[in-house]
């Protein structure tokens, strides 16, 4: 597998979704059409979309990496993550729907205040910035490894491509353009998983149902772990709980995710939506884990070093780009890019769509769509770019875990504030220190971070993806003591 054939790839890749974006914006790429696709979308075409954004990079690469380590542990956080799922459908989305919200944090502003308001939007824009950037990462040193450094291109200039890329073709038609080829990144990223799991059994002379004798016959297809809560970060409860947790506040309090369940016509399509997403979401995790499977069991057979790799997730990439012949490898970069790409691009939108909406007040203008906001919504959408950017370049110096890893750990530090804030409004009739609520969503994460520590230190507990459990649960118990009770009543779900 060359540079020149990949690159080749690429430039084929990224024109099909320039097309596509010129089609879905050439009659209408208005604000409306930006921030919530006219409230027209098809509850199908979304929820088949949704599962590469949801899925991201960092599933094709990182969870068959971790099988090496953890075995099917990763499973039981989906397990917790299909709960999460259904509470979002069955609690939150009604909420949304009722209030009629184009940015989900303005629920802050009606139960507690324009402070709380604001500290939700900045905390979501701080989380989404941060993960993205991480799962755009991940692809970015697969690319600047097995492409660009044929020509000596340094690592910024190939995040700048990527993100140039993705604002070619997203800057017009926003979230309209991106459910499309949503539909079309998550159609390569499922045609991909299978192709991969075919082709690495056929390299071992299996056909699917030997490989998969061979996946439950090996050690790495354990799945539930029960021993050892204290110190083992693969405890079942820690990662099914942590599983509904990161759920619901990574998919049900982001905007990312939620602009395309509101930008259905009822609330019973985004239901439908949910709930067909979830089964498919369990099922495609299987898959990934087989992959991760099959990707130790033909190390072990070609004596491949894993341990010389900088990190379990360059496994599935040094195997299909070095290893397979070139069709495995051009299937593998489709998936890559896809699962990627359907993240990223959808990322930037979402955040464009909050800073438009949350900061800069565009629902309350007179004419949303005044020439003058569209050009100011484009600088928004340049600048959150350039931000990803400097993110990226910064997580490369530091990082040295797996990136799956890290995208859930600095989500339990960023996203539990936030998680607390909704937990707090819906389920208690009491009204916060409005003035108070962003000293509390700083000051949670560092006790969290100190508490941590001193668990570590004094009886060995190991916290896992409980983090954001435990992160809520303190932002939650400072609320309580700095409220007031019966000033303010909750919307009621």
């Amino acid at each position: 597998m060359t540079p020149f054939v990949l690159l080749s790839f690429l430039i084929v890749y990224f024109t099909v979704l320039v097309g596509v974006a010129h089609f879905t914006s050439r009659k209408k790429s208005d604000n409306s059409a930006f921030f919530s696709a006219n409230k027209n979308s098809k509850w199908y075409i979304v929820a088949f979309g949704m599962i590469g954004t949801a899925l991201s990079g960092v599933t094709f690469i990182s969870v068959p990496g971790a099988v090496g380590g953890g075995s099917f542990s990763y499973f039981q956080f989906v397990l917790g993550n299909a709960v999460g799922y259904v509470i979002v459908a069955f609690v939150l989305l009604p909420l949304y729907y009722r209030m009629n919200l184009v940015s989900i944090y303005t629920y802050l502003e009606q139960r507690f205040g324009h402070m709380s308001y604001k500290s939700g939007a900045m905390i979501f824009l701080i989380s989404r910035t941060i993960g993205s950037a991480f799962r755009l990462y991940l692809v970015a040193i697969i690319l600047q490894r097995f492409i660009f450094d044929a020509w000596n291109v340094p690592f910024a200039v190939t995040i700048i491509i990527c993100l140039v890329l993705i604002w070619v073709y997203t800057h017009k038609g926003g979230l309209k353009t991106i459910i499309i080829t949503d539909l079309l990144q998550t159609f390569f990223l499922l045609f991909s998983v299978v192709l991969s799991i075919y082709f690495i059994a056929q390299s071992l002379d299996m056909n699917f149902v030997e490989a998969f004798d061979a996946i439950k016959e090996s050690t790495y297809s354990k799945m539930f772990f029960w021993d050892d809560f204290m110190g083992d970060t693969k405890n079942f409860f820690k990662l099914f709980l942590g599983g509904i947790f990161v759920t619901l506040a990574m998919f049900g309090l982001d905007q990312d995710m939620m602009q395309k369940n509101i930008s259905l016509k009822t609330i019973g399509e985004a239901q439908k939506n949910m709930l067909s997403f979830t089964l498919v979401f369990v099922i495609i995790n299987i898959f990934f884990l087989s992959v991760g499977a099959m990707l130790y069991l033909y190390a072990a057979q070609n004596n491949i070093d894993v341990a010389a790799l900088p990190t379990p997730d360059h496994l599935f990439p040094e195997i299909a780009l070095n290893y397979l012949p070139i069709l495995p490898g051009i299937i593998f970069m489709m998936g890559l890019t896809a699962a990627t790409f359907a993240t990223t691009d959808s990322a930037l939108t979402a955040l464009t769509t909050s800073f438009c909406v949350d900061f800069l007040n565009f629902h309350k203008k007179e004419d949303p769509n005044d020439p003058k906001l569209l050009r100011q919504r484009t600088s928004v959408h340049v600048g959150f770019s350039i931000l990803m950017l400097l993110v990226i370049m910064g997580f490369r110096v530091i990082n040295d875990e797996s990136v799956v890893t890290a995208i859930f750990t600095a989500a339990g530090y960023t996203y539990g504030p936030l998680l607390g804030l909704f937990v707090f409004g819906m389920f208690t009739n009491r009204a916060v220190r409005d003035s108070l609520v962003p000293y509390i969503c700083i000051l949670s994460p560092i006790l969290l971070y100190g508490l941590k520590l001193l668990l570590e230190s004094t009886v060995g507990y190991g916290m896992s993806f409980e983090l954001i459990v435990i992160n809520a649960f303190l932002t939650w118990i400072m609320l309580f003591i700095t409220s007031k009770p019966g000033l303010k009543v909750p919307v009621k779900f």
